[in-house]
């Protein structure tokens, strides 16, 4: 068997209501991928800008779970993501260790 990786357990969610990806993508014109990448909190697989909370709000409520609290996770996600782009991955800040092209092309 696959192992899953699923934020909040909502793949398990989803199964347990007798819905599939599948019924959600039909019904919300959302691709599989990006239901997967819900599924799994990786939401730079989705489109970004309010896409993301709108995909976000849709899926939780196809699945009948909290959106605010779906909505919660994803911005904790993001912001604890944008912290490690922003000071870099060990912690030297800059991005991510590399120079912006501004300084290296000299302006």
């Amino acid at each position: 068997m696959k192992e899953e990786k699923s934020v909040l357990g909502l793949s398990t969610i989803r199964r347990n209501r007798g819905v599939s990806l599948e019924q959600i993508a039909d019904s919300t014109k959302i691709s599989i991928r990006s239901l997967e990448a819900i599924e799994q909190g990786d939401f730079r697989k989705l489109p970004g800008g309010i896409y993301n909370t709108s995909y976000i709000r849709q899926y939780a409520r196809a699945i009948e779970y909290d959106e605010s609290a779906l909505l919660a996770f994803y911005t904790r996600e993001m912001a604890c993501s944008e912290d490690v782009v922003r000071n870099g991955a060990n912690g030297n800040g800059g991005y991510g260790g590399l120079r912006p092209a501004s300084s290296i092309m000299g302006s």
